[in-house]
């Protein structure tokens, strides 16, 4: 089974995919929409046609404390839209810390401020992908 990973930001969209068995994310892109989530989710339905996925696992933002703020409540409207769209689950994963870890791992890496800019969205999707794949023991 063949995933796709989300990390929705206010700019930018992460993408992570899984292979074919759906055991190992790897990271796929970064898209710029700036708000504009009708055209971020015409891109999604594209990406999901060409890939051939049955599954959507997108970042649900909550806080410290365990509640869902604004940014929560944005995932969970795009989490319907996307399934107003498509004929495939769309499973909501906790995404607290993907970032930071995900720009730790590039700081690691040596990877440039420059560079990390243009991927630590993408690498943010692969670690919830990758959390979800985990947890469900694929």
């Amino acid at each position: 089974m063949r995933y796709l990973g989300l990390d929705l930001g206010s700019r930018t969209l992460g993408v992570a995919k899984s292979d074919p068995s759906g055991f190992i994310a790897s990271s796929y892109t970064v898209i710029r929409h700036n708000e504009e989530y009708d055209r971020l989710l015409d891109e999604v339905v594209k990406m999901v046609q060409e890939l051939q996925i049955e599954a959507i696992v997108l970042g649900y933002p909550k806080n410290m404390n365990n509640t869902v703020g604004p940014k929560g409540e944005l995932s969970e409207e795009f989490k319907k839209k996307l399934e107003e769209r498509l004929d495939i689950p769309v499973y909501l994963q906790d995404e607290r810390l993907t970032t930071k870890t995900a720009t730790d791992m590039l700081i690691g890496g040596n990877v440039s401020r420059k560079d990390r800019k243009k991927v630590v969205d993408a690498v943010a999707a692969t670690i919830i992908l990758q959390s979800y794949l985990d947890r469900k023991g694929n």
